[in-house]
């Protein structure tokens, strides 16, 4: 049979706690018998101890022990300590109605010492009371002297087992306490058991069965954190998983989308003049190759763009990193430029701190800068300027990228960066531009351990923020 989770954490917790209780309740009960066997004995020492010079009296009055030799009587009074030191053969008158029976062990004798204790002679022969005492292991002797002469030996046979009815009430009584306060923690132990098993496990199930859901492909699968410990951060964690699966998914849609469609336009186009060209509407001239080559040139750059962007995904792009005075880089390749600037209307100024270095890729930071300027060149207005910056921020180099209108709302700027995104009707196709070159842009920058964003340029435009970190001269 398969055990669920909540089975097995239930066992497993009860288990252990049976255990514990089976071990508390085992060495309870050993130190408590241990204990109680302890106590009958010293008792038991002390009642011998406490008889000891009525013996010693006795022997001295009558001489010998045959005055006590198979005389119960003698025997009992000489055992009862609380007993006066009358002569044993006397009866039972001279002792008022206080007396007791001599014919019987006292009933209060809870530690048994009376059927315990044994008389021997000086010759260790067995004269009264228990005749195996002096034979068991860890029976206890003491002398019985009389004018200096050892006469006798008193010998205390060790405590076996409970078996005087007081003190076997007694230690019943604690057995039975025992196990009832046993049982109880045990029905303790079940419950909280079950409702760890129930709490513990509960939150988990829920999660696993979301996970199942999430891998079945419902990436709007959510689980509600019911607490604040592991368990909740497990299903914290599981949501922002579900999250990042979500916008993948969307965004593995939206780039095949993208992709279909940019593919789509310049095979259209290119389909289109070869079929005019076949029903002779228009002439196979210089102007229709041209026109060919163009939408040609579209399709290659579109797909070296993809092709770069995979590679920078697999992180099998090559990054050759020396060190780079990022002024002179920035100078002659944003000059390369100007010309170009020049043509489309837009001014072009530069602001370069000397002395700023970067550990960097020449060639990679020269398409980075040549992608942003082509950015501007594509959707400024005509009459606007392109502004660059660069300086020392602390342990960071800043180089800012500003242009002029048209902008970008501040709700699209997070999203420049993305593949095939373009902004509002003013930067869109039309202007050209397979929306990856941004997207390329930010995975250079990655690449160098900086950061990139976008922001509302003070010019009117887009302002595109480099951070990287500065290389000590």
């Amino acid at each position: 049979m398969k055990l669920g989770i909540t089975t097995k954490a239930f066992l497993a917790v009860l288990l252990v706690a049976l255990a514990v209780l089976l071990a508390m309740g085992a060495v309870g009960r050993w130190s408590f018998t241990r204990g109680f066997v302890g106590y009958m004995d010293e008792l038991a020492l002390q009642r011998m101890e406490d008889v000891l010079p009525k013996f010693v009296r006795a022997y001295g009055r009558e001489g010998n022990w045959d005055f006590v030799r198979n005389n119960r009587r003698a025997w009992f009074h000489l055992t009862r300590p609380q007993a006066g030191d009358e002569d044993p053969q006397r009866g039972n008158e001279e002792r008022g109605p206080r007396s007791v029976s001599l014919d019987t062990p006292p009933e209060s004798d809870l530690t048994g010492a009376v059927f315990r204790l044994s008389l021997v002679d000086r010759e260790l022969r067995f004269v009264m009371g228990n005749p195996t005492a002096a034979a068991q292991d860890g029976a206890v002797k003491r002398a019985i002297e009389v004018d200096g002469q050892t006469v006798g030996w008193l010998v205390m046979g060790p405590f076996q087992k409970v078996s005087d009815t007081g003190a076997r009430r007694f230690y019943d009584e604690q057995l039975f306490a025992t196990l009832l306060v046993g049982g109880i923690a045990a029905l303790f132990a079940v419950g909280i058991s079950l409702w760890i098993a129930r709490s513990l496990v509960a939150p988990i199930k829920r999660v696993a069965a979301a996970t199942h859901r999430l891998a079945a492909g419902d990436y709007a699968e959510r689980v509600q954190p019911s607490s604040n410990d592991e368990v909740g951060q497990l299903a914290r964690d599981f949501n922002s998983l579900a999250r990042a699966l979500e916008a993948n998914e969307r965004m593995r849609r939206d780039f095949m989308a993208d992709v279909s469609h940019e593919l789509r336009t310049p095979l259209a186009v290119l389909r289109g003049e070869l079929e005019a060209m076949e029903d002779g509407v228009r002439p196979m001239d210089g102007e229709a190759l041209q026109s060919l080559k163009a939408e040609v040139m579209n399709l290659t750059r579109l797909v070296n763009d993809l092709n770069e962007l995979a590679l920078a995904d697999v992180g099998a792009l090559v990054y050759r990193r020396t060190p780079l005075a990022i002024g002179e880089v920035l100078e002659s390749t944003v000059g390369a430029f100007r010309e170009r600037l020049m043509v489309a209307g837009l001014a072009l100024k530069l602001e370069l701190a000397p002395g700023l270095r970067l550990s960097a890729d020449e060639s990679r930071l020269r398409q980075l800068f040549r992608n942003l300027v082509e950015n501007t060149l594509r959707y400024t207005d005509p009459g606007g300027c392109l502004k660059v910056v660069a300086r020392r921020d602390g342990d960071e180099v800043c180089i800012d990228f500003m242009d002029s209108a048209p902008g970008v709302s501040d709700t699209l700027l997070p999203q420049l960066f993305e593949r095939f995104f373009r902004g509002e009707a003013s930067r869109n196709r039309a202007t050209g531009g397979s929306g990856l070159g941004l997207a390329i842009c930010r995975s250079i920058v990655e690449a160098h351990d900086g950061s990139i964003t976008a922001h509302a340029s003070p010019l009117g435009g887009v302002w595109v923020a480099l951070r990287f970190p500065a290389l000590e001269r």
